[in-house]
Formats: C-alpha cells, sequence, structure tokens
C-alpha cells in the first residue's frame, strides 16, 4: 500500500496511486481526490484522477 500522507511532488510513477476509477496513475495531479471511511473497523482509501472519476465511481 502507498503511504497515503506523502507530501505532494514526491510521488513517481512506481510509488503514485492508482485511479479507483479508470486505473491510471495519479502522478502529482491537482485534481487527486481521496475518499477514505471505514469499513468493518478498517480504514479504507479510494484514490481518483478527479472529481469526474470519484463521482463515477461504483463501490
Amino acid at each position: 500500500m502507498n503511504d497515503p500522507t506523502s507530501a505532494v511532488g514526491e510521488a513517481t510513477e512506481g510509488s503514485a496511486p492508482t485511479c479507483a476509477s479508470c486505473d491510471e496513475k495519479i502522478v502529482d495531479e491537482p485534481t487527486h481526490r481521496v475518499l477514505t471511511g471505514i469499513e468493518n473497523g478498517q480504514v479504507s482509501t479510494e484514490h481518483f484522477c478527479d472529481e469526474d472519476c470519484r463521482a463515477a465511481f461504483v463501490g
């Protein structure tokens, strides 16, 4: 799992999260969105390229 607290500008193609909607790597995109929640006592985190991918996600 990638560190969700990494500083902006430190992501590389290998360490960048993948969009949960379109599967593209998210490398230092200013439109990057993260949806975090709790499921069965576990933290779940989904990353998205932008608001459109977040809105289109069905999970």
